[in-house]
């Protein structure tokens, strides 16, 4: 699958974007060229009257507006991440899916995240079967730790399984350890697109939050305090420095650094308005120079 740079996260949609909020940013996002939606069964669950299934629904709403935009969108949703992984949640769970989303074919079904109550073979069969069943397009992994990455990429081949194409996992500028080393490797051993959620460090990459009196600024502000200790400062620095000469936004520096990096085929990321967006979208158009590259590498070693 050929994907754009950027794929956009659906977690918002139906949550903190209204529907008609969700529209038009999913109408922006195809229009500054992006072609990758991900979303989910659980989202967004944990919010109070929520079930899951609201983001799919909301997307499958879009689709029906208009059908034209459905040959200009890949579309990839999870399954597992409450339920588990038996194959009869599968299937079904599938099912729920391609009808929230008005679609015959999943493009991209991801593993939401490693169920080890369930042995990989029986796991993977089921993905296996929903790809002969023209229910699935291509299967992807999603928070697999790097032995269970190569025992899932051996059994796929043992078996005689769909293969899985892509990893989705937790990366940014101040949180590289969760991939880089052998999780990275893994990966790209097998030959697997890496597509990084938590691209922007829950906004800690924006800029907006640069002292604890920011914190108070959204309901996200808890998860952020973590970054202003150690390098996170140094790292909204090299960004400010390199918009100071770009003049690009720093969220899409450093999507645009993300997406430099080895082995990753998109980077995710979500937005509740349309300005937001703007600010994510243009780093599908932003190459870094090599010393900017090297600036923010220091900085966020």
């Amino acid at each position: 699958m050929d994907v754009a740079p950027l794929v956009l996260g659906g977690n918002v949609f139906g949550w903190t974007a209204d529907e008609t909020t969700s529209f038009r940013i999913l109408d922006t996002f195809v229009d500054a060229g992006g072609n990758m939606i991900d979303t989910a069964d659980v989202y967004s669950a944990w919010a109070p009257g929520h079930r899951g299934g609201e983001s799919e629904t909301v997307i499958g709403r879009w689709l029906k507006r208009d059908p034209a935009k459905r040959q200009k969108v890949l579309i990839a949703t999870k399954v597992g991440f409450i339920a588990g992984l038996a194959p009869e949640t599968i299937a079904s769970s599938c099912d729920a899916s391609r009808e929230r989303l008005g679609i015959e074919t999943i493009d991209l079904y991801y593993h939401h995240k490693d169920d080890p109550a369930v042995p990989l073979a029986d796991s993977l069969g089921a993905m296996d079967a929903l790809v002969k069943a023209g229910k699935v397009r291509a299967v992807g992994l999603s928070q697999y730790e790097p032995g269970r990455l190569d025992e899932a990429m051996s059994t796929a081949e043992a078996e005689g399984f769909t293969r899985p194409c892509a990893l989705q996992t937790w990366y940014n500028l101040v949180e590289r350890a969760k991939l880089e080393g052998s999780l990275r490797d893994a990966a790209m051993q097998h030959g697997l697109g890496i597509l990084p959620f938590y691209g922007l460090a829950n906004g800690f990459l924006t800029g907006k939050y640069r002292s604890r009196a920011d914190l108070a600024k959204s309901m996200r502000g808890d998860r952020v305090a973590q970054y202003l200790e150690g390098k996170g400062m140094r790292v909204l620095a090299a960004l400010d420095r390199i918009s100071t000469e770009t003049g690009a936004p720093l969220p899409a520096i450093a999507l645009a650094w993300t997406n430099a990096q080895s082995g990753i085929a998109a980077t995710l990321t979500s937005a509740t308005s349309t300005e937001q967006l703007a600010e994510l979208t243009a780093s599908m158009h932003l190459q870094l120079a090599p010393e900017q590259l090297a600036l923010l590498d220091e900085a966020s070693a």
